[in-house]
């Protein structure tokens, strides 16, 4: 064995002479353990929370999204769309077409958007499996029917079993000023089927019609406001991105599910990183406990550092004894820390001990949880370097002082 870790690991686990450093020694390592578990513990909570807000995005949201550069209207028929939809990437196109609009329900009134959709549409997301009352359900067969969002439905005071239409009013495109404010709009009824609930800013706006109704209710015949396509499994977006970019040229905008909420998605990474970094300078504080136990220990072993001395050993060899207990203190506190933490993690992954608050409207019940390794490297990396730096002051400062009369090396 190693002779500065069998001596370090003697005066970590033995009594000293003053209890003290034991109690010292003790909690430093309980310092390192309880701020590694903490990290471990809100990083894979932001995790599942960013794993939660994708999934739920992904039900409305298709893979990749192609809009105009220009104006609000494209042209599916268009040779380049049409040699899009030919690449061997995609799996499913869907034309679609958005308005703001104003609606109103028995005498309700709110504004919103319509998003004109084809019958594949619940193919290429999975907006079916949010419904919470009704079903997804844009033509019975005999006329359009509409699946408005949670928010939009509570503004509006919507019920499906009502017999109630939908009231859609928007401004005619070529409408000339006239006294008659309702000569300046176009107005239709819609039924509605279903209520679907993603996320609070999709559900207070969003309400899903056929593309048939809302090209009729805007006086356009083929027009789309995007094109929405769903790749086929195991294809990288980013890659299909750049071929469909290529393809389609520069009249039209590509972008993936990450793109289409890329602010969304850089304030989490953000917010992540920020609390890293919070509970990082909270570990550096807890290893003053660290700094003060080897202290203490330099000094109650100053007579066996001179003895070690005196045999032979050089000041570069006892101060490794000291290394090695700061390595032992901060890599053990890091393994019980990052234990602790994988287990209280799969606790409220498996059973969910810890509730979302009860009076909110919320998807799910529990906090989400998802561990990746990558934060238990990055977690376990960083308290054994913070250990480490804080190790050395101490070791440097006393070994030096109770030292000083000895030569650096022993032949």
């Amino acid at each position: 064995m190693n002779l500065s870790a069998f001596v370090a690991r003697r005066y970590l686990f033995s009594k000293k002479s003053h209890n003290i450093i034991n109690v010292i020694s003790a909690i430093s390592l309980i310092g390192v353990a309880v701020c590694t578990m903490a990290l471990i513990i809100v990083l894979s909570v932001f995790n599942g929370f960013d794993d939660l807000i994708k999934s739920m995005f992904s039900n409305f949201d298709p893979d990749i999204k192609i809009t105009p550069a220009q104006g609000k209207v494209l042209e599916p028929k268009a040779e380049e769309l049409q040699s899009v939809c030919q690449l061997n990437c995609i799996d499913l196109v869907c034309e679609t077409l958005e308005e703001n609009v104003l609606l109103e329900y028995d005498k309700h009134m709110n504004p919103g958007i319509i998003k004109g959709v084809s019958e594949q549409y619940s193919h290429l997301t999975g907006i079916d499996t949010t419904i919470i009352n009704g079903a997804f359900t844009i033509n019975d067969g005999r006329r359009p029917m509409a699946v408005v969002g949670a928010g939009l439905a509570y503004y509006l005071s919507v019920n499906i079993n009502f017999t109630s239409p939908l009231l859609i009013y928007v401004p005619k495109r070529n409408a000339r000023i006239s006294v008659n404010p309702e000569r300046a709009f176009n107005k239709s009824y819609i039924f509605p089927s279903g209520i679907f609930a993603i996320q609070q800013e999709i559900d207070t706006r969003y309400m899903i019609v056929p593309i048939d109704f809302v090209r009729n209710l805007l006086d356009y015949s083929t027009q789309a406001s995007a094109l929405e396509i769903k790749l086929k499994p195991g294809t990288d977006p980013v890659k299909a991105r750049d071929e469909i970019a290529q393809t389609a040229g520069s009249e039209y905008v590509v972008r993936t599910q990450y793109q289409q909420h890329e602010m969304l998605y850089k304030v989490m990474k953000s917010e992540k990183f920020a609390i890293y970094l919070i509970l990082t300078f909270i570990l550096i504080i807890g290893s003053f406990n660290m700094i003060g136990s080897l202290s203490m220990l330099i000094i109650d072993k100053k007579n066996d550092i001179k003895t070690l001395s005196h045999i032979g050993l050089s000041k570069k060899g006892i101060r490794r004894i000291f290394a090695a207990e700061g390595r032992m203190i901060s890599i053990g506190g890091a393994v019980v820390g990052l234990l602790l933490g994988l287990l209280v993690c799969w606790l409220q992954q498996t059973f969910g001990f810890l509730k979302l608050d009860s009076m909110g409207s919320f998807v799910i019940n529990n906090y989400p949880v998802k561990m990746i390794w990558t934060d238990f490297v990055l977690v376990l990396a960083t308290v054994v370097g913070i250990g480490l730096l804080a190790s050395w002051y101490p070791i440097r400062i006393f070994t030096k002082r109770y030292l000083s009369d000895f030569p650096d090396e022993r032949e």
